[in-house]
């Protein structure tokens, strides 16, 4: 493919509430996102979501918009490619790390080829791993630690959530709002059958907190996601082995050679696939691959993106490894009616569909137009 144009524009979505999570508070959802162009009419969108605070991971949405225009945009444009895979490697070339601003050019790759082909991101995706991909994905609210920090208003809010059918509850913790936050949540879920999570965002040390993550091992959980910060991998092994509620790694899961690693140490085997957080679909394939060889469970998470990034995070939950329920919501739960730039809707029984053509053809141009700003064209 021939890479004849690429645009770079930044999106801002205001949240209908804040989303507060261990390491920090977000009110809106800011984020950059590449339009790549061929010769023959056909596009491709991309999304790179780092946070504006490098609370979550190093990369902010300023060193990615500063990475992307002065590096990686230049080094494609007018490029010719013949897979996204080969995009891939040429991002890669003399970059280390920064995932985020290589997956936003790295997946419109993925969307322009499913554009000229005439498929979906879900199809590419899946034949790449040698599987077909569902055609809906089960979907699990994700709910952050309240504004006003009572329990109260958390249990109303998980109640709130079961009322539109989501297929599994995950409440955010830290050190102080664990216990209590767990108490809350199972009120709100009384005679529901269905399972609770809980995210540490890495809050957690051990042994420091042994005694909060002895409780939340008790709590009968489905998992503890990312108790311990991101470095700690073979803190997340040991632990795994010391509590009988498995752990689910994030933040840790960083590549495939993480994912290896992991492997090797014989560690935790659930793991959160983000795809901007690994740099794109590309190294999804790969971990994916080792999770496969690992005998490793998967499910899809989200920043939450807009509903462009979401493409990418539906086309990984509809694979067959991706056994629990995801973290992608309708787009009304993160920006109330009419604002997204795509919709996304989930069903009354908590499932949301899996497109089966590309981003461009789903997108809302005026709204698009409304909420961004062009950067690079």
């Amino acid at each position: 493919m021939h890479i004849a144009k690429v645009e770079l524009h930044e999106l801002t979505l205001p949240f209908v509430e804040p989303f507060i999570i261990s390491g920090g508070r977000i009110d809106a959802r800011r984020s950059l996102i590449v339009v790549l162009h061929d010769e023959a009419g056909h596009s491709g969108y991309g999304e790179s979501p780092p946070f504006e605070l490098p609370f979550y991971s190093e990369e902010t949405l300023a060193s990615a918009r500063d990475l992307l225009a002065r590096v990686l945009i230049p080094r494609i444009t007018g490029g010719e490619f013949d897979s996204p895979e080969a995009v891939d490697e040429a991002l890669r070339h003399g970059v280390r790390g920064n995932p985020f601003a290589r997956a936003g050019i790295e997946t419109a790759v993925w969307d322009l080829e499913a554009h000229r082909c005439g498929t979906s991101l879900a199809q590419l995706v899946a034949a790449r791993v040698g599987a077909e991909p569902a055609a809906s994905v089960p979907c699990g609210v994700a709910l952050g630690i309240p504004e006003d920090g009572k329990t109260d208003t958390l249990t109303r809010r998980v109640y709130e959530a079961l009322q539109l059918g989501y297929r599994r509850v995950k409440i955010k913790v830290k050190p102080g709002w664990d216990e209590a936050a767990v108490r809350a949540a199972r009120a709100g879920m009384a005679n529901v059958d269905l399972p609770l999570t809980v995210d540490a965002n890495g809050a957690y040390g051990w042994p420091e907190h042994e005694r909060n993550l002895r409780a939340l091992d008790d709590a009968g959980l489905l998992y503890i996601e990312q108790p311990l910060a991101p470095d700690e991998l073979v803190g997340h092994a040991r632990l795994a082995q010391a509590l009988r509620t498995p752990v689910c790694l994030d933040e840790t899961l960083r590549d495939a050679a993480a994912a290896r690693q992991i492997a090797a140490l014989a560690g935790p085997k659930i793991w959160n696939i983000k795809v901007h957080r690994v740099g794109g679909l590309s190294e999804v394939c790969r971990v994916y691959r080792a999770a496969a060889d690992y005998g490793a469970e998967l499910w899809a998470g989200t920043m939450p993106e807009s509903g462009i990034g979401s493409q990418a995070a539906l086309a990984v939950a509809a694979l067959p490894r991706c056994v629990y329920p995801s973290d992608l919501e309708p787009s009304t739960r993160w920006y109330g009616r009419g604002a997204d730039v795509i919709k996304l809707s989930m069903s009354k029984d908590g499932r949301i569909a899996v497109p089966g053509v590309s981003v461009a053809r789903l997108l809302d141009g005026a709204r698009f137009r409304a909420v961004t700003k062009r950067l690079v064209a």
